[in-house]
């Protein structure tokens, strides 16, 4: 189902996607009104797992936790509502304009002139994107095919800090409640553990592109040195979680997440920078091969042929810090590497963010 799902659905809408002209050019600010939705749903979810461990919810309290949470995924209504008043009220006065040409001829300068006098007001704004500045470098013929990507040391450079990040970070995940169990967890910390992970991904998948933006754009930061960042942090993540002292699993889950997260926002942007916007989803979706070979090979070969050598208990399970230390130190070893590999596309990719810093 997960493989043909997606893919029939995909089939089935795509004829009707279509461009859409807007009257307005400013989206910046409803979109962070959606980010903030999205951050306000993730910190009350992350509040109610939190309250759930200490609490027992009655009946009652469920259902009403369950109508404020509906409420919040409907409020990014008000924003596009808001979005939809303010574009009609920017149309309201060019037809006023517009009329007043044909009653009075001396009033079509001075009302051009205005006309013009916001046109120029309104390009002020800083609309573009550091994305989009980054992307303009490139000219017609620097845009890459997937063919073209592939055959430079930069596309397998990514593909391999992928398959160390994405596979690592995938691997934990698939793994992360029979960690809890090998380490003597609840059943509802185990759970937890799920939900607050899927909390960390968001907020890492949110944090790492705007936090890269602003680096970027003041300090001159290239973008692959927040993925050595992430990369390098993700490794003390699993070091924590081969340790297995108590509570390790909520801070390793936490560190791990969130820059398992970070990658899924940082490599679609570096793709689309140094390879060029016109086949970026093609070589995206090809560099994101890397998250299911590194995660087959890690969480598999590694943790599963491990875990399996260590099992000794009823039903072949393993109870024990023991039973996941060494997976958890080679995949902190992987990240490492992970971390080498990035660095070395941060030198090869410097002069090229050199660039989107003078054009910003």
């Amino acid at each position: 189902m997960l493989a043909l799902l997606p893919t029939i659905v995909t089939l089935m809408l795509m004829f009707l996607v279509t461009v859409h002209e807007t009257p307005s050019r400013n989206e910046e600010k409803y979109l962070q009104g959606f980010l903030l939705v999205s951050l306000v749903i993730a910190a009350y979810l992350l509040f109610l797992r939190i309250l759930e461990n200490v609490f027992v919810f009655p009946e009652w309290a469920k259902i009403i936790t369950l109508l404020v949470l509906f409420a919040l995924l409907c409020s990014p209504i008000s924003v596009v509502v808001k979005a939809q008043r303010v574009d009609l009220e920017r149309l309201r006065p060019s037809v006023t304009s517009s009329t007043s040409l044909l009653m009075d001829e001396p009033e079509w300068e001075s009302s051009d002139k205005l006309a013009v006098e916001n046109i120029m007001d309104y390009d002020e704004v800083p609309t573009d994107t550091v994305q989009r500045k980054a992307s303009s470098i490139l000219q017609p013929d620097e845009q890459k095919n997937l063919w073209q990507a592939m055959c430079t040391i930069d596309f397998w450079f990514l593909f391999v800090a992928m398959i160390c990040g994405m596979g690592s970070g995938l691997a934990t995940i698939n793994n992360i409640s029979q960690i809890g169990e090998s380490l003597g967890y609840t059943t509802l910390a185990r759970s937890t553990l799920v939900s607050l992970w899927s909390i960390w991904n968001f907020l890492g998948r949110l944090g790492a592109g705007y936090v890269s933006d602003i680096f970027l754009l003041r300090r001159g930061w290239p973008r692959p040195l927040f993925m050595v960042f992430t990369l390098a942090v993700m490794t003390g993540g699993h070091v924590i979680i081969a340790s297995g002292f108590p509570g390790n699993l909520y801070v390793g889950s936490l560190l791990v997440g969130i820059c398992y997260g970070s990658q899924w926002s940082l490599m679609p942007t570096i793709s689309k920078e140094i390879f060029g916007v016109v086949h970026m989803g093609t070589i995206f979706n090809t560099i994101a091969i890397a998250s299911p070979v590194g995660s087959y090979v890690l969480s598999v070969r590694v943790i599963g042929y491990i875990y399996d050598k260590e099992a000794s208990g009823e039903g072949n399970s393993c109870f024990g810090t023991h039973c996941f230390m060494l997976s958890y130190f080679i995949l902190a070893s992987v990240s490492l590497f992970g971390v080498v590999v990035a660095l070395a596309l941060f030198y090869r990719t410097r002069r090229f963010y050199s660039r989107v810093l003078i054009l910003c």
